[in-house]
């Protein structure tokens, strides 16, 4: 079985910590090297808190897996802390992507963006218009911030956004970040409160995870739209929802996969039950592992895959 490494790399000069699990017999490899997946967390999250277990199934399914934490969050460097920046976050997953691509025995012309939540949104901006990504996996992804917004209506109390909403501006106005918990109860002001995901992401919770997120993420969250982009991700993409998502809108999610032609698997539940523990993780999983393992073993017979088909 395959030992997971730490290495750090730098972003914008400032440094990031990742976990390195190399990837597992040669199903995959080509006299290139082996495929290498670049994995991020979605809102709030930590490499630490559920990203291992998806890693080592696609590590033991042949491909090498580099999992990290955007700066300012988890174990990497950064200030201030807990600071959502989508085009930092954006910039960290290019850098990751150029880490993992120098990584020794890998294929640095088949890169494999795989991201959840937040970073489903990610992996659609960073894998566009690319020659270099060889596939994308958006799990639950969140793809359009005014379609979140809209979703956040119909299962928030209006005084609950509204609270979130003057926090994020103070915020936004102030010299000093105004922070609130990433998650909380039903009625209490945090990212998200709606009732079960307290205990939905305490579960997952690594070591680094820090209950806390500058409140200006509601902001940011605004202009928020990689699903716009879905149309100039020019490899197979796979796009997982959760038909009862409470947290990414799933129909935001679906019409981002028309336009990149994408596969869909659909998942009768909510947005944390596709986590390792939960009834959907195995499916989801092994979607994932089946998705990868047809397109990039085809790419090892020369087969040209550069693009899904319904």
């Amino acid at each position: 079985m395959s030992v997971r490494t730490t290495l750090r790399f730098s972003s914008a000069g400032t440094d990031c910590d990742a976990w390195h699990f190399p990837g597992e017999g040669e199903a995959l490899s080509t006299t290139a090297g082996r495929p290498v997946v670049v994995m991020a967390h979605g809102l709030g999250g930590t490499k630490d808190s559920g990203l291992e277990p998806f890693a080592t199934r696609l590590s033991q399914a042949g491909l090498d897996v580099l999992a990290f934490d955007y700066r300012g969050f988890g174990a990497s460097d950064g200030s201030p802390r807990q600071q959502v920046s989508m085009e930092g976050q954006l910039a960290d997953y290019r850098a990751a992507m150029a880490a993992a691509a120098a990584l020794p025995g890998v294929d640095p012309q088949r890169l494999v963006l795989w991201g959840v939540s937040l970073a489903g949104g990610h992996v659609i901006a960073a894998g566009a218009d690319r020659d270099d990504v060889a596939a994308v996996v958006a799990l639950t992804p969140l793809v359009d911030g005014v379609a979140a917004g809209r979703h956040a209506l119909a299962s928030h109390s209006p005084s609950s956004l509204l609270r979130s909403t003057v926090a994020g501006v103070r915020s936004r106005a102030g010299r000093q970040p105004v922070m609130m918990p990433v998650v909380g109860r039903p009625g209490e002001t945090a990212a998200l409160t709606l009732p079960g995901l307290y205990e939905d992401y305490l579960a997952l919770a690594g070591p680094t995870w820090v209950n806390e997120i500058d409140a200006a993420v509601g902001l940011e969250l605004g202009g928020h739209r990689p699903g716009r982009l879905a149309s100039r991700v020019r490899c197979p993409m796979l796009v997982q929802i959760a038909d009862f998502d409470r947290s990414a809108p799933p129909r935001a999610a679906a019409k981002a996969a028309f336009k990149g032609r994408a596969e869909v698997r659909h998942y009768p539940c909510d947005h944390f039950d596709v986590w390792p523990g939960k009834d959907w993780f195995e499916p989801a999983v092994e979607h994932q592992v089946a998705f990868l393992t047809r397109h990039l073993a085809a790419a090892t017979t020369g087969v040209d895959q550069k693009k899904n088909t319904f």
